[in-house]
């Protein structure tokens, strides 16, 4: 099994060359088609237009919408046009509220998304939106880079987070290429339950489950010694000299996150190396 299929989702020019740079160094990697859809994205009708308001006006931020789209997958097949690669460019005008569908639809049919991290300076509204209904609408698994456009790492060292969870069992077989080729998968346990099937060897029948397809394999079982558990993760991840997290996303839904906040969201906006999720 390999990704054969990459596709990847871009809203703004600045985007264009880190992206495309890190999209295409992993389509090469494993041979596979890349796909870059351009997002046309009205964001005005969310932020306060109404039944009543002039025609005028939705048709001007349709028309801009519309140019975005036209813009960013013009530069894009101008990128790509000399490249050896197999790619394909598609381009849609969105309103903010119909995000979800086209980029799940899009996702549904790939084998990996590769996003930008959502949160942090210079990004917007559509790139949580983007990398959710990857997860949610689309069911595929998502590579959050923190810095697009910087050399890709090898993942030849992976910390993958298990909670033996639903959502992390789906991260762990969308990772499964990644999890194969490394020199070392450290699986790590926070806080194991004190009841259930694993209750006395924490981590173990998925690490025989991973050793069964050749990947090498430790058990690192912690404890909850910071007050957040993506504070945990992210300290093990450093200490490890990992260049790849994998987990499960969003255990929690969508809303409590964003205003509880909770480990997806945490490590999203705060981590350095780049982030595999599945949910």
């Amino acid at each position: 099994m390999s990704y054969k299929s990459i596709c990847t989702f871009i809203t703004a020019e600045a985007d264009i060359a880190p992206m495309l740079a890190s999209a295409t160094a992993l389509a090469r990697r494993y041979d596979a088609h890349l796909e870059v859809c351009c997002m046309g994205v009205d964001t005005t009708q969310s932020m306060g237009f109404y039944a009543g308001a002039p025609a005028l006006l939705y048709e001007t931020a349709l028309e801009s919408a519309k140019a975005t789209a036209e813009g960013l997958s013009e530069t894009v097949r101008e990128n790509l046009r000399n490249s050896d690669l197999r790619w394909s460019v598609d381009s849609a005008i969105l309103t903010i509220g119909g995000m979800n569908a086209y980029v799940g639809i899009k996702s549904r049919f790939c084998d990996l998304v590769v996003l930008p991290r959502p949160y942090g300076e210079n990004r917007f509204p559509q790139d949580e939106i983007t990398t959710e209904a990857a997860l949610f609408d689309g069911n595929a698994p998502v590579l959050i880079l923190p810095e697009p456009g910087a050399e890709l790492p090898q993942f030849r060292k992976i910390v993958l987070a298990w909670n033996q969870g639903d959502e992390a069992l789906r991260a762990t077989r969308a990772a499964l290429p990644l999890l194969v080729a490394a020199d070392l998968v450290n699986v790590v346990v926070i806080d194991p339950p004190t009841h259930g099937l694993e209750r006395s060897d924490p981590g173990g029948m998925l690490t025989q489950m991973l050793a069964r397809h050749g990947a090498q394999v430790e058990v690192s079982v912690l404890a909850r010694s910071l007050p957040r558990i993506s504070d945990v993760l992210r300290r093990h991840v450093t200490d490890q000299d990992a260049d790849l997290l994998v987990m499960g996303a969003y255990s929690h839904s969508r809303l409590r996150q964003a205003i509880l906040g909770g480990t997806t969201r945490n490590l999203l906006e705060e981590t350095s190396v780049p982030v595999l999720m599945a949910r």
